[in-house]
């Protein structure tokens, strides 16, 4: 993919709201109410498709979002999904459970905790030193062994790869709760599988994430090993 269609893919994926956290608790998002115009609202009801929050579509059969609820059931549906890929820890709310089963979706699910109160000062604080360690020359190696805070799977994340790269599972949805820092590592690491450059990849990541976008999320996808991973090309 050259860096023109890489820029022109990631210009048409919607940008995520600041305000939002990716917090441990699983609640599933409320998503943003349709808008319809005078007539349309007393008919509108259940013919409403809403797509979860940050919802995109990354390659072909292979779409990202937050945590869907009941309200984009309707939505889901009309993707023809397969394979859910959900990225955080907490058993999948009963509701959702019967709506994949009910629509013969398979369920992936792989744990990963979400961000710890104060995350965003953690982040403040190794931005800090990061810069200091570069005022002092250190290479990108030395820095990135030196900062104890990153803790994301490896294993996981490969785990959550090869179920993308399993043509029987698409259409697939990956989402965590709000679709930003989770969801964004595990696609930040599909796109190096696809030979993005990393400019490309980060301004996606940072895209979704915006405000709460966080140096360790972009270390870890600079740093994950794709050597035992099969090129593949971008099918836009």
């Amino acid at each position: 993919m050259t860096l023109d269609r890489q820029s022109q893919h990631s210009d048409q994926i919607r940008s995520s709201l600041d305000a939002d956290d990716d917090s441990d608790h699983l609640h599933p998002t409320l998503s943003t109410p349709a808008v319809v115009n005078g007539d349309d609202c007393e008919n509108a009801g259940d013919d409403l498709v809403v797509p979860p929050l940050n919802f995109a579509v990354v390659d072909n059969g292979i779409f990202r979002s937050g945590f869907p609820d009941s309200s984009n059931f309707s939505f889901l549906q009309t993707l023809g999904l397969r394979s859910i890929i959900c990225l955080c820890p907490e058993p999948y709310p009963e509701v959702s459970v019967d709506f994949l089963k009910s629509n013969g979706i398979r369920l992936f699910q792989f744990g990963i905790e979400g961000s710890k109160a104060g995350s965003d000062k953690v982040d403040a604080y190794v931005n800090m030193i990061l810069e200091c360690m570069r005022n002092l020359d250190m290479s990108a190696d030395q820095m990135y062994s030196l900062e104890p805070f990153v803790n994301i799977p490896d294993v996981t994340i490969r785990e959550a790869l090869k179920v993308i790269l399993d043509v029987r599972n698409r259409p697939v949805l990956i989402h965590c709760k709000r679709g930003k820092h989770r969801t964004g590592c595990v696609v930040g690491c599909f796109r190096k599988l696809q030979k993005w450059c990393l400019s490309s990849v980060f301004d996606e990541y940072q895209r979704f994430a915006a405000a709460k976008a966080r140096v360790s999320d972009q270390r870890f996808i600079e740093l994950f090993d794709i050597s035992g991973f099969k090129y593949l090309p971008s099918s836009f």
